[in-house]
């Protein structure tokens, strides 16, 4: 270990926090990333004297560790090979589909694999390089299962949890992976696993039991350490949340509030605006909506200018195929539709391949009367949460599929199963004709929801079930 300074509480996540931006001048800063993870850990962080280990964002050498905004940012490094091998290739191409029900194929490949082992260690070196003594390592998400065991390995001082933010697939379609054990191994290096729902729990446990023979009971598993010594690991849901509260007050803003008005001028007063926000990706459902849409349009219950559909399509992973083809599907149904049922000026759908800031998509919030989170599978969704949130005038109806983790603790929104069109075309119509009062009453409860389960409060469950690992906390266990 070098003689830098360490940490007690180290962060360990694909990416850093934040992004390099570089001026017209030539001069660069770092500016916060956008994402899930990165909004939900920013604000457990603050306050906490730690440090986040990542990737900066650039293939190439990384650049020395820095402090920004009360954090030790530790970048890993990535080369150009890798980021096509580790993350486009195995992480994305392997095992994104295999962890969201194959809705596209799967591809299996050696070199790919091994450069995923590759960088797994490279986080792992740099995580044992910050933690101080006795610490807790806090590692983030699908690209990372193997860094539980390789930092066991070399610091069994260290108190390790990690939390899966998508979702842990059934063993029918674990059972695929070729490295299944080798998964399975690298996260029992672990105190404590979290994921988002009960289900993605069990599903570990048994995966680990009938894939790799491993003794469990209840929501725990025995594991094997090098010196032989046994282990118990507990797996649990602990589902993310948001912070409530400054999104809540960034939306009451009066220039939020403000660009909200302004929002629903430029699309034309109409006496209806339907919202999606999604990364362009084919886990998110868009395709399914953009047809229960097209299909009420043609029907004649819904008529542009008076009903309109916004959808924010943030760009993701452009250069695999699978999303290129998305791309086109998409931008394709998007063109038909408005060239069928669009008017001068009044397009049935107004589709943004772009990123915006918080301050915008809280203003479009506020502008949508519904929102459609209809996705094939969501580890969470956090986007139904920050809608919900945004709504402080208990207005706007939620359509959410059952497919995500937030509709285990959304059951007031109108539920929806994205894959029968017809369902989701009457869902999307009973969320329209709702009377006020109740659309009300729903909004009020599941604002309740969400701000009695924020993000401080997910982190205070993690690290609570990590420090007491393998034991539950509280009457009921956490």
């Amino acid at each position: 270990m070098s003689d830098q300074r360490t940490y007690d509480l180290v962060i360990a996540a694909n990416r850093l926090p934040v992004d390099r931006v570089v001026a017209p001048d030539g001069s660069s800063q770092w500016h916060r990333s956008p994402g899930g993870l990165v909004t939900a850990m920013d604000s457990v962080m603050r306050g906490r004297d730690g440090a986040w280990v990542g990737w900066a964002g650039e293939p190439g050498e990384a650049p020395a560790p820095f402090a920004e905004a009360g954090m030790w940012l530790h970048p890993v490094p990535l080369d150009a090979q890798e980021l096509e091998t580790y993350y486009e290739g195995f992480s994305n191409d392997t095992l994104w589909p295999i962890y969201h029900d194959v809705i596209v194929p799967a591809h299996f490949h050696r070199e790919w694999w091994q450069a995923y082992e590759r960088v797994n260690e490279r986080f792992a070196e740099a995580v044992c390089e910050v933690a101080a003594p006795g610490a807790k390592v806090w590692i983030h998400d699908y690209q990372l299962q193997l860094v539980p065991a390789l930092v066991r390995r070399r610091r069994p001082d260290v108190r390790i949890g990690w939390f899966n933010h998508i979702p842990f697939p059934p063993v029918e379609l674990f059972a695929q992976l070729p490295w299944r054990s080798q998964i399975i191994e690298g996260l029992l290096g672990a105190d404590y696993l979290g994921f988002q729902r009960v289900a993605d729990a069990q599903n570990f446990l048994r995966a680990a039991r009938r894939l790799d023979g491993r003794a469990t009971r209840g929501d725990t598993v025995i594991a094997r350490d090098a010196d032989g010594a046994e282990r118990v690991v507990r797996a649990s849901a602990v589902p993310i949340s948001i912070d409530y509260t400054d999104l809540e007050s960034l939306a009451r803003s009066e220039a939020v509030q403000e660009r909200a008005r302004q929002i629903r001028t430029s699309l034309g007063e109409p006496e209806v605006v339907m919202l999606g926000v999604d990364r362009l990706d084919y886990t998110k459902g868009i395709r399914h909506r953009l047809k229960a849409y097209e299909e009420l349009l043609a029907e004649g219950t819904l008529r542009p200018p008076e009903v309109t559909f916004v959808q924010v399509a943030t760009p993701s992973r452009e250069r695999l195929e699978a999303y290129k083809r998305l791309r086109t599907e998409v931008e394709t149904t998007v063109g038909r539709i408005n060239g069928t049922y669009g008017t001068l000026g009044s397009p049935a759908v107004h589709y943004l391949h772009q990123s915006y800031p918080r301050e915008e998509m809280a203003a479009l919030f506020q502008a949508a009367d519904v929102m459609l989170v209809t996705p094939l599978r969501d580890g969470m969704n956090l986007v139904a949460k920050e809608y919900v949130t945004c709504r402080h005038d208990t207005g706007g109806a939620l359509v959410l599929s059952e497919f995500t983790g937030a509709w285990h603790e959304l059951h007031q929104s109108f539920v929806c199963n994205p894959h029968d069109i017809e369902g989701l075309k009457q869902t999307i119509l009973r969320a329209l004709r709702t009377d006020d009062k109740e659309r009300r009453r729903l909004m009020r409860a599941l604002r309740r929801r969400v701000a009695d389960n924020d993000v401080q409060r997910w982190a205070d469950r993690f690290l609570t079930n990590l420090d007491t690992a393998p034991h539950k906390t509280g009457p009921k266990g956490a």
